[in-house]
């Protein structure tokens, strides 16, 4: 099978079809190059989607990674950036293995399809040439024998008219046989020309155009394999990519099977754990018996916020006063955390100050090894004058040292408090009334973009909806008639658990074992409201003391 001796007339078509696969070869180089873009658009777009959820660096998000699921989302982001980078890889290697390759081949093809038609076309000329010769040949010897043919007969007719001289048919005669010998000249020619032409032709048909469309057979099937071979990288690209991309997946599988949800409950009952106790039973209150003291206006029956109206029973009504309430006017001011972290419940507070000693301690690490690496550099200075003067090294090692110092008196001091924080926390066993609340007015609310309960001064309780990262709070303030009210009478005793430091304004500092008066209960805030003297009053944290209500207790004391 050989387009030489089977197409030996289809030229023209055998040019159209060879530049027909050209241009299908040019549309897989224009194929495969809108796949590599497509797969670089599409590894940029999961690179991007990866990016856009990643845990932001100090932000609470990063604190949101400490759980197992967040764990294995953000594995899941990782493996997808990998995930991206083989696709990056499939448009690399299909740009280099396939499209760089094909578009320099069809450069090649071309040249090669070219010359290979113009040595078709100019056997073609060739043979049309002698053609022509050939004909013009035919056509003389054609001319030369009719010539010939009518010299002969007027030769004849000279010849048998009588009239006629001699010499007139002696010329005649020449005149014939110059003719005849042209016209075999002619003959010979032609003859000539014709057996030269049927060789050209012969050579034509059977050797040149047979060896021209050969080549371009074999061209044409290159073309084909080389396809081929193209299709089949183009199918290997992929397949090498798949093994990394399964240890993605598996990746990702992976992390989803660590998903450990007990291990989160753990997590969130260490994150939001108070060290509080739930509440003791609340005392039934009997209301058939006569009152044999003045009911506090804000006593524990009140804060369950019944809207009933509530019977008074003598005396001047009391103003309701809210925790840490100055008694004329009282400022909220946010940002302002204690150093000891009071204002936390306990277990919250002892987890700050471990992370706090923690950090105290890995600067003071840093700040050691600082100062061994500057002591060494000062001992090879000592042994080694013309490297540096050891002298310089003095003040920088002076300043490594006061910082080290600086550091361990604040790292003692936090463990100190955490000491303190350890100790006082209540036994698991133990029964002891408990309740959780807030222990300084300085405390920073977590804003979480949520409905937050907070309670006004008044007693209700109103929802915030918080949708930025700081909150405000306007002072409050309060009308000078509070003081000019009489003092709230005491309803019952209490004695301190634990030592507390009231160094905030509406609290009061007690001392472990101490008896003092209680005249307002907890209304559910996690404060009481207790009496020293006359002129000490104050709120201190319910879990901090043990209240004795007394329901005999007359409208005055006599005070500790």
């Amino acid at each position: 099978m050989s387009w030489g001796t089977e197409l030996w007339d289809q030229f023209d078509n055998l040019e159209k079809h060879t530049q027909w696969g050209i241009d299908i070869l040019e549309k897989y180089i224009k194929f495969v190059k809108e796949r590599t873009e497509i797969e670089l658009s599409y590894a940029k777009q999961l690179r991007n989607l990866s990016k856009k959820y990643q845990p932001k660096k100090n932000s609470r998000e990063e604190e949101e990674y400490r759980y197992t699921a967040c764990k294995a989302f953000l594995s899941t982001l990782n493996e997808t950036n990998d995930y991206a980078g083989q696709h990056e890889v499939v448009s690399e290697n299909m740009t280099s293995q396939i499209t760089m390759g094909l578009a320099r081949y069809v450069q090649e093809l071309k040249q090669e399809r070219k010359s290979h038609f113009h040595d078709g076309r100019k056997a073609q000329q060739h043979i049309e040439t002698c053609w022509k010769q050939l004909e013009s040949s035919k056509r003389r010897f054609e001319r030369d024998c009719k010539e010939a043919d009518r010299a002969q007969q007027y030769f004849e007719k000279m010849d048998a008219d009588i009239n006629v001289t001699k010499a007139d048919v002696e010329k005649a005669r020449q005149q014939a046989q110059l003719r005849h010998q042209m016209a075999e000249e002619s003959k010979a020619d032609y003859s000539s020309i014709l057996q030269k032409f049927n060789h050209e032709q012969r050579e034509y048909y059977y050797t040149h155009i047979p060896t021209i469309f050969q080549k371009i057979q074999e061209m044409e099937e290159r073309r084909i394999v080389r396809l081929g071979e193209s299709m089949k990288t183009y199918a290997e690209v992929d397949r090498q990519v798949i093994p990394i991309i399964g240890k993605c997946l598996d990746g990702i599988v992976k992390a989803a099977e660590s998903i450990d949800q007990k291990n989160d409950s753990q997590l969130v009952i260490e994150a939001y754990k108070s060290g509080f106790e739930p509440p003791g039973d609340i005392e039934f209150e009997d209301y058939t018996q006569p009152m044999k003291r003045t009911v506090s206006e804000n006593s524990l029956s009140n804060s369950r916020g019944e809207g009933k109206a509530e019977p008074k029973f003598g005396g001047k009504s009391k103003g309701k006063l809210w925790p840490f309430i100055k008694k004329n006017k009282l400022s909220l001011k946010l940002g302002a955390t204690p150093e000891d972290f009071s204002n936390l419940p306990p277990e919250q507070r002892r987890k700050k100050l471990q992370q706090k000693v923690d950090e105290l301690n890995k600067d003071i690490q840093k700040e050691v090894d600082q100062r061994d690496a500057i002591t060494k550099m000062k001992d090879v200075y000592l042994k080694n004058p013309q490297m540096g003067d050891p002298a310089s090294l003095d003040h920088k090692l002076t300043e490594v040292s006061q910082n080290i110092e600086k550091l361990r008196l604040e790292a003692q001091k936090f463990e100190a408090w955490l000491a303190e924080v350890e100790g006082r926390l209540p036994a698991r066993g133990e029964q002891a009334r408990r309740q959780s609340g807030l222990y300084d007015v300085q405390t920073t609310p977590t804003v979480n973009n949520c409905a937050q309960a907070r309670e006004s001064p008044d007693g209700s309780y109103t929802e915030e909806q918080s949708q930025e990262s700081e909150v405000k709070v306007l002072a409050v303030d309060f009308d000078d008639e509070f003081d000019d009210e009489e003092p709230l009478p005491a309803i019952g005793t209490c004695k301190a658990l634990y030592t507390f430091d009231g160094q905030n304004e509406g609290t009061i500092s007690v001392v472990e074992g101490e008896t003092l008066y209680v005249i307002e209960e907890d209304k559910g805030d996690g404060w009481t409201r207790i009496r020293r003297n006359e002129d000490e009053e104050g709120y201190v944290p319910t879990s901090y003391v043990e209240v004795y209500l007394d329901k005999n207790a007359k409208g005055a004391k006599t005070y500790i």
